[in-house]
């Protein structure tokens, strides 16, 4: 049995589960220049659970439209993470719910016995900390892909 590769997820919905640090890095990558309002940000503490919907671009395809010339495309995912205990923003409006967001990175700082920190960076200095008791996150394609409105690649200097 061989490991899976990226092209064999051709056109079909991710859903991904990050347990590590390595896993981690994958799902980074993906919603890396994601986009959300404030209002699609929710922490259920009952549930213990903290999740966004996203406009994820869809990075994994980014080479086939450059061959093609197609559109560029986003597709909404939710991303959710598991066993939370605590959640802390800095630099952000969250009252108003029209706020849009940009999602730069997540990474991981280790705590004590597999505990820690996820830490959500955003354009514009603002941040997301959410304590974890163990790295598990999910992301999965929610929608169908739709063409970007912006119907750019996003650049970063």
């Amino acid at each position: 049995m061989s490991d899976a590769r990226f092209e064999d997820g051709g056109d079909k919905p991710l859903r991904l589960k990050a347990l590590d640090t390595h896993d981690l890095t994958v799902i980074s990558s993906l919603t890396q220049d994601a986009v959300f309002p404030a209002s699609e940000m929710t922490w259920d503490r009952k549930a213990r659970r903290f999740a966004l919907l996203l406009n994820r671009f869809r990075w994994e395809d980014d080479a086939n439209v450059t061959g093609a010339r197609r559109q560029v495309e986003r597709v909404q995912s939710v991303l959710s993470i598991e066993d939370v205990v605590a959640v802390k923003t800095q630099g952000l409006q969250t009252r108003d719910a029209d706020t849009v967001l940009s999602l730069l990175s997540i990474a991981f700082e280790a705590g004590l016995d597999g505990t820690g920190r996820l830490i959500l960076t955003l354009s514009g200095d603002g941040a997301i900390g959410v304590d974890v008791e163990a790295v598990e996150v999910l992301l999965r394609d929610v929608t169908r892909p739709f063409i970007a409105p912006s119907r750019k690649v996003p650049q970063h200097d």
